[in-house]
């Protein structure tokens, strides 16, 4: 398994279809994920410290493994079938739930859980940005400073 960090959200154009990026933390790959709009919102949300009055789904499975003392240890993406990405939740001590990876994502990132992917999702979905493109990465971390939770809205 190799750790992931989230680079963030956005839009995919013209399909006007969102994604999740994510990093290698120890590596140079990364791993584009396509999302729904409301996973989408939920990550740009929680990447933006914005608390909404109301918990959103995503803030009620955290309150409730707090409340129930079930904390998530993990997330693990542990599959791409069919062009579909799978994970599992590691919940508490060895409880392991099927969860797409866009929610649990947005969970990961409210409890401040790692995560994770198989070498061999990285192997088959992974991709090197060449240095000359890293001006683009750097690009996109500017657009998601600037970018708001409601421009997914659909």
């Amino acid at each position: 398994m190799r750790e992931l960090s989230v680079v963030g959200v956005r839009v995919e154009l013209p399909s006007n279809q969102p994604i999740v990026l994510l990093r290698e933390v120890d590596g140079d790959r990364y791993l584009p994920i396509w999302i729904g709009a409301v996973e989408a919102t939920a990550i740009a949300y929680e990447q933006q410290g914005v608390k909404p009055a109301r918990p959103l789904t995503h803030d009620l499975l955290r309150d409730i493994l707090a409340a129930l003392e079930a904390p998530l240890r993990a997330v693990e993406i542990t599959e791409l079938k069919d062009n579909v990405f799978y994970a599992d939740l590691l919940i508490g001590d060895g409880l392991r739930v099927s969860a797409r990876p866009s929610d649990s994502i947005a969970l990961a990132l409210r409890v401040g859980a790692p995560i994770r992917c198989t070498d061999q999702v990285l192997t088959e979905a992974g991709i090197v940005i060449p240095d000359e493109q890293e001006d683009e990465v750097e690009r996109f971390r500017e657009f998601l400073e600037q970018v708001r939770p409601e421009d997914f809205a659909g």
